[in-house]
This record gives structure tokens, C-alpha cells and sequence, in this order.
């Protein structure tokens, strides 16, 4: 029996646990999608505490703890931190088969050599080792991102936002890490947010222009495009719960703009007209620049309204939806491509049910040069633990070029989750490594190990152009 999470946790056999010690372990990480502060990265912030550090703004936790039966005073109220810490060391014993049950102990042992099983009965002691490290100099944000080998990270950030942080971050030349913005433009096509109105204030004040139309809008968003460019993004985002796309006239979407400006409310078909016109002038846009696209579909969002009300949104309310997508994605990328202006582009989705479409769709859009220039992205939040990665990609394998994949990102917000590259890494070479001993690939380590250094370092770096 082996030992748990010992040096070659999760590689059954030889061939997985030389691929990933001699190849995966050591590589740099490339961090493309990320919802970690550049203020604190910027401020080069110190933490508290382990929950601090830990629990604050991390929404996986919080839902387990609420299924565990916490009460909500000791997740996001008004309890003190270390009775917010015991609770969630109470919760984690209970997580054995969910992915924070491994992730928690993977941090524990990479930052704090902390190598026992978290609980009641270890909590006191968790809690002093770890605060006595967090305490040290080199527990700050900065040599946290350093030390855990990361070379390039793409923080998420809304289109208003100055990136001040950002030029903050590139001013510190001992730094060494590139950090830079993501476009995160939900905003720009949700013409049905309750806040859409306020949001396209906002722009007015930062763009500096009086927005009265469609085309002063476009005009406004370009200016912030080129602010994000000139800061150095190379990477746009946008939350989609389903795609649905309409043809539809500059004149009607002026008039739907017009419409909701002036107080009125959208029907559901001209919230789609007007998400689809945005999203082929953004994307229009990207490509002019050379960005990279991402698309997360199939969220359903704030399902507990009650909540939802209470906290926000990010909270923990969030789940699966189950929205046909196909056709209406297809449409979208083929009206970008059908005038050579389709970006680069990522593609998520929320369902495990949809990797095979996501997994055919990509192989439609492909340019000379350019490998897999629509990529299926990694098991993403509910799918980014053993069972998810594995189903990714076999599907990917099987419907496109594993390959060309561009691996894995934390979408975190936690300074304490880049082991969940490790994890990755892990799961990978241990697919390989089973295809090896079952005969169904070739027992070259050089072939192998040079597959496993492009999907987990080099294929994002050229894709992104980072």
C-alpha cells in the first residue's frame, strides 16, 4: 500500500513517474487565467494569517462548508479567523474524494512542510506552524509567486479599471515575474445586467467620452482595448452561460442600446442580438491586436437568490447549467472567420457533457501556422480535479491533438494555488504513462517527455504570444 501523497502521488508506474520528474515537476508556470489582486501583488501584501491567506475570497471552500453544515457566521461572517480556520479544518476530513481534499494537503505540504492529515485534532497545530511562516518575510505575495517557480500570470479585470496595479507591478524590475491584465468584457454585451446602465457611466468617466450611441460606445470600448494593450495584455475574457447567436443590423442594435439607455428592458431576443453583434466586434477587435479570445460557457449563476443578495455574486451559489450551445458557437466563430478576423481562441465549458462537441468544434477553425488556433481549455472549475482532467483529456486526444493543448491554469484566487499545476501535471503524465504500459503509444521518453514539456510550459507561451 502506498503512502499517501507521497513523492510519486497519483503516477502509477515507471514510464508516468519519469515522465513527470524528469520532465513536468521542474517547468515554470504560465498562470493565463487567474483571479488573483494585482493590488496585492503590487503591495506586495503580507497575510494575517493561514486564513487570510486561505479562506478569504474562496468559494470552493465556503461551499464545502456550508454542505458540511457550517454556519455561515464562521464562513464569510462574523467570526474570528481562527474559528473560521477550525471550522474549515472540521470540514476537510469530510472532503476525502473532492479535489480540496488534496489540493488542501498538496499547500500544506509545498509552502508550510506541514505533513499531516488537517483536522480538529491537528487544527492548533496547522494554525501555529503555518502563522509562524506566514509571519516571515518571505511569505509575502511577491516571493510567494516567485518561490513557487511561476514565470507569467494573467490577472482578470474589468474593462473600467485603470491598471494602475499592473504599472505598478512592471515598475518593480527585481520582481521578475510578468504580470499582466486580461480584458475580462462581460459587461460590453450583457445588455440585460441590471447594472448595465451604471457600468456604461463608468466608461464614459474612464474613456473620457460622452456615450450617447452604438458607435460612441465602440468607440470607448476600443480606447480601453488599446489601455489594456498598451499594458501588455494579450488576453481577453468573457463569461457565457449559453451562446445563442442572432443576425442583426447596426440600425436595431443602435435601437436596443437606445432602448435600454433610456430605461427600457430587453426582450430575450434583443439581448441576443445585440451579445452576438458585441461579441463579433470585440472579437473583430482581438484579432486586430493579436489577443487570444476565451470563451467560459455553461455557468448557471447565483441559484440561491436568497444569497445571492446577501453576498454577491462569486460566493459559492454558482453551478452547472445544461443549455444547448453548439449551433449558436459555431455561428458566432464562423462569422469571425468568414472575414479572416477570427482570434485565437479558447474554449471552456462547464459541462462535462459537452467535451465531445468542444472537442470536434475546435478542428473547424484552423489557420496555417498557428497549432490549434481554437483550443479546448482545461477542465475548468467543476472539472478541474482527477475525474474531470481525465475525461478533458481522453476527449481531447481522441477528437483533436492532445498535443497542442495549453494546459493548465489555476483560476484561483488564492496565492497558495499554483500546486494545482503540479496536480495537472501529475494526472497527465500518468494518462501517458498508462497508454505506455498498455501498449497504445510508443515507450519513447524523448517523444513523451517533449509532449509533456509543450502541453505544460511552451504550448501557452507561443499561443498566447506571452
Amino acid at each position: 500500500m502506498k503512502k499517501f501523497m507521497d513523492k510519486d502521488f497519483l503516477l502509477q508506474g515507471k514510464t508516468a513517474q519519469k515522465l513527470y520528474h524528469g520532465y513536468a515537476k521542474d517547468l515554470p508556470i504560465i498562470d493565463y487565467h487567474c483571479h488573483i489582486s494585482p493590488e496585492d501583488i503590487a503591495r506586495d501584501r503580507v497575510f494575517d494569517n493561514i486564513t487570510r491567506i486561505w479562506l478569504e475570497g474562496d468559494h470552493y471552500k465556503w461551499r464545502a462548508m456550508r454542505i458540511n453544515g457550517i454556519d455561515e457566521k464562521y464562513i464569510t461572517g462574523e467570526a474570528g479567523d481562527r474559528e473560521k480556520f477550525s471550522k474549515w479544518s472540521e470540514t476537510v476530513p469530510y472532503c476525502i474524494g473532492n479535489p480540496l481534499f488534496h489540493w488542501t494537503h498538496l499547500e500544506l505540504k509545498r509552502y508550510f512542510n506541514i505533513d499531516c492529515i488537517l483536522s480538529q485534532d491537528t487544527a492548533d497545530s496547522v494554525w501555529e506552524i503555518a502563522n509562524d511562516k506566514i509571519a516571515r518575510e518571505d511569505f509575502s505575495t511577491k516571493n510567494l509567486i516567485k518561490n513557487s517557480n511561476v514565470e507569467i500570470i494573467c490577472t482578470t479585470d474589468n474593462p473600467t479599471d485603470s491598471l494602475e496595479y499592473h504599472s505598478e507591478i512592471n515598475a518593480d524590475k527585481s520582481f521578475g515575474v510578468k504580470v499582466i491584465p486580461t480584458m475580462r468584457n462581460d459587461m460590453c454585451i450583457n445588455i440585460g445586467n441590471p447594472a448595465y446602465a451604471q457600468w456604461v457611466k463608468e466608461l464614459e468617466k474612464v474613456s473620457g467620452t460622452t456615450i450617447t450611441d452604438l458607435d460612441s460606445l465602440k468607440e470607448a470600448i476600443i480606447g480601453r482595448i488599446d489601455h489594456f494593450d498598451n499594458i501588455g495584455c494579450r488576453i481577453s475574457d468573457h463569461a457565457l452561460e449559453s451562446v445563442d447567436f442572432y443576425s442583426a443590423d447596426e440600425k436595431d442594435i443602435n435601437r436596443i442600446y437606445k432602448k435600454v439607455r433610456e430605461g427600457g428592458s430587453p426582450d430575450c431576443g434583443e439581448k441576443g442580438k445585440y451579445m452576438s453583434h458585441m461579441m463579433v466586434f470585440l472579437g473583430r477587435e482581438y484579432a486586430k491586436r493579436g489577443w487570444a479570445m476565451q470563451l467560459h460557457i455553461g455557468a448557471l449563476r447565483n441559484n440561491n437568490s436568497r444569497m445571492a443578495a446577501f453576498l454577491g455574486p462569486d460566493t459559492g451559489f454558482d453551478s452547472i447549467g445544461d443549455s444547448l450551445f453548439a449551433s449558436g458557437l459555431a455561428s458566432l466563430l464562423d462569422a469571425l472567420d468568414s472575414t479572416d478576423e477570427l482570434p485565437r481562441t479558447v474554449l471552456f465549458c462547464l459541462n462535462p457533457r459537452d467535451n465531445e462537441v468542444l472537442g470536434t468544434l475546435i478542428g473547424c477553425f484552423t489557420q496555417k501556422g498557428i497549432k490549434s488556433k481554437v483550443q479546448f481549455g482545461p477542465g475548468w472549475w467543476f472539472n478541474d480535479q482527477k475525474d474531470g482532467m481525465e475525461r478533458h483529456m481522453t476527449a481531447l486526444a481522441n477528437l483533436s491533438l492532445l498535443s497542442s493543448f495549453i494546459g493548465m491554469t489555476t483560476d484561483s484566487r488564492s496565492f497558495l494555488s499554483y500546486p494545482r499545476h503540479e496536480y495537472f501535471r501529475r494526472i497527465l503524465c500518468n494518462i501517458l504513462g498508462i497508454w505506455v504500459h498498455n501498449g497504445e503509444v510508443p515507450d519513447d521518453m524523448d517523444m513523451l517527455g517533449e509532449m509533456v514539456k509543450n502541453i505544460c510550459y511552451s504550448n501557452a507561451r507561443e499561443f498566447f504570444d506571452l
